[in-house]
């Protein structure tokens, strides 16, 4: 019965939309397919998306995770991460006749072809995003003397730009839509015919994500958001949280590191994740809070979303003449 009561006093809310985004989901099951399909090992350079639960069950499958090319033999095959690779990285595998099958999110992808567009027309490009994150890097690959990194608004007012020149701007997709436009609107003030690329290179999980913690967040004692550090979405989900009114969110990857000492004196609780994380790492937030007494989740749902991608081609081939 004090479970019970418990239950009546306390309120837990899980948002919706959260978790895998469609490129994610498109990634993980590329290599998993190509295990499939290929035999281990598969050599994934970079972590194929920054989820540590996915990059060691993927390892336990037969995949091994490198830094660089230079670590996977000759005539291994080799998937490119979500985030994407510079042209240099694809000429470097082409050069040692490495295999390769390319996992990178479309909606990075397209941002890669309008780098180039810009550069094509020697257009000045400043990328909004974070140094040394592999979608930047991937980015920058593609036009490196037309591109100028802005992590902050606060580094618009160092550009030293050419002023008889246009200037155009980018974004990581994964950054917080609010600091985005923020940056921007500072680029515009010093550069008012700033170029901006055909439609919000932000995707749509991001988005998603950030407005139904957003809509969560002011009913929330804690909110506690579910995915890797090395994760910039879902860091930006915690700052998104306490923006919005949340007296207080943290990340974690996985229930093990719920604090005790969080859930004092707390009688709401939020619950969401980043685009990177498994829904049983959130199942497992759920299924320790019941173990403490605190009710069935609530879902928060502000839209649903249906997006999919289709595989990369070599696995889309081999579907069909094995089905």
């Amino acid at each position: 019965m004090a479970v019970s009561g418990a239950s009546t006093e306390k309120k837990l809310y899980l948002a919706a939309p959260r978790g895998y985004c469609a490129g994610v989901d498109r990634a993980v099951v590329t290599v998993e397919k190509a295990l499939e399909a290929y035999g281990a090992p598969v050599y994934v350079r970079k972590q194929i998306v920054h989820n540590r639960h996915v990059v060691e069950t993927l390892e336990e499958r037969g995949a091994i995770f490198v830094d660089e090319l230079d670590e996977v033999p000759d005539d291994a095959l080799v998937v490119f991460s979500a985030h994407g690779v510079s042209p240099q990285v694809k000429q470097e595998a082409s050069d040692r006749g490495l295999r390769t099958i390319d996992a990178t999110c479309p909606l990075v992808t397209k941002v890669h072809h309008e780098a180039k567009r810009f550069a094509n027309q020697d257009t000045q490009i400043l990328l909004i995003g974070h140094a040394g994150h592999e979608e930047v890097e991937g980015t920058t690959g593609e036009a490196p003397e037309n591109i100028t990194l802005v992590q902050t608004p606060e580094d618009v007012d160092g550009l030293t730009l050419d002023r008889d020149r246009s200037v155009a701007w980018l974004s990581q997709t994964t950054l917080s839509v609010d600091e985005t436009v923020e940056t921007v609107d500072r680029i515009r003030e010093l550069y008012p015919q700033l170029i901006d690329p055909p439609s919000d290179d932000i995707c749509y999980a991001t988005q998603n994500r950030q407005h139904a913690v957003k809509q969560m967040a002011p009913k929330c004692d804690l909110v506690i958001v579910v995915g890797s550090k090395n994760s910039s979405n879902t860091g930006r989900l915690v700052e998104v949280a306490l923006e919005s009114g949340a007296k207080a969110s943290y990340r974690v990857d996985n229930a093990r590191e719920i604090e005790e000492a969080w859930l004092d004196g707390v009688s709401s609780i939020g619950v969401t994740s980043g685009a990177s994380v498994p829904e049983t790492l959130v199942q497992g937030v759920l299924d320790l809070l019941a173990s403490k007494g605190w009710p069935q989740a609530e879902e928060e749902t502000i839209i649903e979303e249906s997006l999919s991608f289709a595989l990369p081609p070599q696995l889309r081939k081999r579907r069909t003449t094995t089905s």
